[in-house]
């Protein structure tokens, strides 16, 4: 009778014993890649996506250093953010449990399709209170103190108020100004997005790029010698046919987030990721590469997803202010009216190329976190049926991400040399003004 009552004692003790919530990189890389899907499916323009992305890491970033943490907190750091100092982490905190929680709190303040969220979430806080009801309550309870004031803050940054604001009006008056192109006819998307409060640049305007080139279809110009440099580049790289590396790397940089498929007398949309998106498949393999812990892993994401908004922030200011006209549209009236760009001119104006500010603001960054002469195999772009392609550094793979971009016929060369300054002057910038290892 004895013995039956210690090991009816001993299951007791087991059975109110709780298993630790132990979480890891792979769990933080699988929200990312979440919300990405989740980005791709409700096609977010490329500047909205980049401000997507932002947001919930910095809300990870900023649970995990908000007291005490690896690296410094944000908190007078970021344009706007001052976390009062009341908002403590209790000592006993999950940390990277709670860095989870407030990501997806965060991120489902920003998409459409609230319910793929708020589905996948409640899946993991199932399993996580099932684990250990206790650690999670109090990793749930620190985290939503931090991803609260994380969502307030980002409430003011201006993105409700450009919601209301005029449409972009095109003049059909003046030659040089963009037009919309070509299968969908689109409207210039985002065109107050300058009005987005900043991260960490003291303005949209703060590196202001060289003006393009005078327009001018008189030949001889510098306008028109680009013009038709990239309509005779064009056409020799589609003398080469699909296997050229030309074709190869403009396919690869595409990172169109709405393709407009015309097949009959119908029109759909092929979606896939935006240049932000890519950079961000970047950091992860960066990330996977260097066996980085969740501390670092966290930070790598924020640094890089802050250069990469501020990068869009700027490129978008300079957009509409120059609103330059695209190659397919001047080379289709005056040129040749049967040419067509290998990628589907974007809906928006030219100068400066948004692939290549983002590319030189995120590789300087990714540089800085993991040093220069980085060889890494970019897999990014396997899911949409692109093999992999190989960099020596992140420097070359900005090299190569800005001159797809003339490959692919959207771009004059102007825009992808200057765009590519622009974005370094950015993640410099970010660089320099963000320093949070201790």
């Amino acid at each position: 009778m004895k013995n039956i009552k210690i090991i009816l004692c001993f299951l007791a003790i087991v059975s109110c014993t709780k298993e630790p919530i132990t979480v890891t990189t792979k769990d933080y890389h699988l929200l990312v890649d979440k919300l990405t899907e989740v980005m791709i499916h409700d096609i977010f323009s490329p500047p909205v996506a980049s401000r997507i992305y932002a947001y919930p890491n910095i809300a990870a970033y900023q649970v995990l250093n908000n007291t005490n943490g690896n690296y410094a907190s944000l908190s007078g750091k970021l344009n706007g953010l001052n976390i009062s100092n009341s908002i403590v982490i209790d000592e006993n905190t999950n940390k990277e449990l709670a860095a989870l929680i407030a990501y997806l709190d965060v991120a489902k303040e920003l998409i459409f399709s609230k319910e793929k969220i708020t589905t996948f979430k409640d899946s993991l806080y199932n399993n996580w209170e099932a684990k250990n009801n206790t650690e999670f309550n109090l990793a749930k309870k620190e985290a939503l103190k931090v991803s609260s004031n994380i969502i307030s803050w980002m409430n003011k940054d201006q993105y409700k108020e450009t919601r209301t604001m005029p449409e972009f009006t095109v003049y059909n008056d003046d030659p040089s100004r963009w037009q919309p192109t070509p299968p969908a006819y689109m409207k210039g998307i985002e065109p107050h997005w300058n009005k987005i409060r900043t991260f960490v640049l003291d303005s949209a305007a703060q590196f202001k790029p060289i003006p393009p080139p005078k327009f001018s279809l008189e030949k001889g110009s510098d306008f028109y010698n680009e013009l038709i440099d990239l309509y005779n580049l064009t056409n020799k790289i589609t003398e080469k046919g699909n296997g050229s590396e030309e074709v190869a790397i403009a396919q690869f940089w595409d990172c169109n987030p709405y393709v407009a498929v015309n097949k009959g007398h119908f029109m759909f949309a092929s979606k896939k990721i935006t240049p932000g998106a890519h950079w961000i498949g970047i950091c992860k393999i960066a990330t996977q590469k260097t066996n980085s812990d969740f501390n670092k892993t966290v930070f790598a994401y924020t640094k890089t997803s802050i250069a990469i908004a501020d990068a869009f922030i700027s490129c978008w200011d300079e957009k509409y202010r120059s609103n330059l006209i695209r190659p397919e549209t001047l080379i289709n009236k005056y040129i040749d009216e049967n040419w067509n760009p290998l990628l589907q001119t974007p809906p928006f104006p030219e100068y400066t190329s948004g692939h290549s500010v983002v590319s030189g603001a995120a590789s300087r960054v990714l540089t800085n976190i993991f040093g220069d002469n980085f060889q890494f195999d970019d897999t990014t772009e396997i899911p949409y049926g692109l093999p992999v392609r190989s960099y020596d550094s992140f420097n070359k793979a900005a090299d190569e991400a800005a001159i797809s971009r003339v490959y692919g016929g959207i771009h004059y060369n102007s825009a992808v040399v200057e765009g590519l300054t622009q974005g370094i002057n950015v993640g410099n910038f970010v660089i320099d003004n963000l320093q949070l290892t201790k």
